[in-house]
């Protein structure tokens, strides 16, 4: 009897691997989800890179949402994903982020902000395995102070852990995911969005995995994301959506 509980129970669940960037947003979308279904959403977060290695080698998981479109269309060509699920369901953008007491004016000064002595160490994203990190090297290249400042960067394993390298003071600026940066936590920081032209585009998807359990609750999840109230959410925390011309603007995105 307790058996078949258990049973019934993981029946109304279902497991997610996520972006270190969706933290805040997947959190609201998947208890909207659980207040109309039911279904508990159980969700895991990561660097994208490091979750596609273990889904690769059978990671327990229903669905993935990755930071980088490459990571899921992978999975779909070597047959571990279930076919016709591939969404994109995001854009992402970045920013430079700082605390509130830096005595730096980010929001004014943009890249230079990062040349201010003050600035001794610049956190990012492990650019090996995760694409906001990748996407932080880019534009530092594109805005010409790559050579300058790459030997204060220090790396997190995904941007979360970045994120909270700055927050922590443990470095005095970071270059982290808009999501991030409107979070409750940092939202009161100092941030300037970087031009989204300066760094590839940030192209988020996600895949419901062939060995999900639970796929039919799976795609309905899915399904939740793709609905106006899932793109309103991710919109909420920073997020463009494939074909949009402009960054939608943010409360408080002149913040100094």
């Amino acid at each position: 009897m307790a058996l078949s509980m258990a049973g019934a129970a993981c029946a109304q669940e279902i497991r997610l691997a996520a972006a270190a960037d969706l933290k805040f947003a997947m959190q609201d979308i998947a208890a909207q989800f659980e207040k109309q279904t039911g279904t508990k959403v159980d969700v895991t977060y990561g660097s994208s890179g490091n979750f596609f290695s273990q889904l690769q080698n059978g990671a327990p998981f229903d669905l993935f949402f990755s930071a980088d479109i490459e990571y899921p269309k992978k999975l779909e060509s070597a047959g571990l994903a279930e076919p016709g699920t591939l969404y994109k369901y995001a854009i992402g953008r970045i920013a430079i982020w700082m605390a509130t007491d830096t005595k730096v004016d980010v929001a004014s000064l943009g890249w230079k902000a990062l040349l201010d002595p003050i600035v001794q160490k610049i956190a990012i994203a492990n650019p090996e395995h995760a694409p906001y990190g990748r996407a932080a090297v880019a534009a530092l290249q594109k805005a010409g102070i790559y050579e300058q400042v790459k030997t204060k960067l220090v790396y997190g394993e995904s941007i979360s852990q970045a994120a909270q390298f700055v927050q922590s003071g443990n470095a005095q600026a970071g270059i982290v995911a808009m999501s991030l940066a409107v979070s409750p936590g940092m939202k009161e920081g100092k941030r300037w969005e970087i031009p989204a032209d300066m760094y590839p585009p940030i192209e988020q998807a996600a895949v419901v995995l062939k060995s999900s359990k639970n796929k039919g609750r799976a795609r309905a999840f899915l399904k939740f994301v793709k609905s106006e109230t899932g793109r309103a959410t991710l919109s909420k925390y920073g997020f463009t959506f494939p074909g949009a011309n402009a960054a939608a603007p943010l409360p408080g995105s002149q913040k100094k």
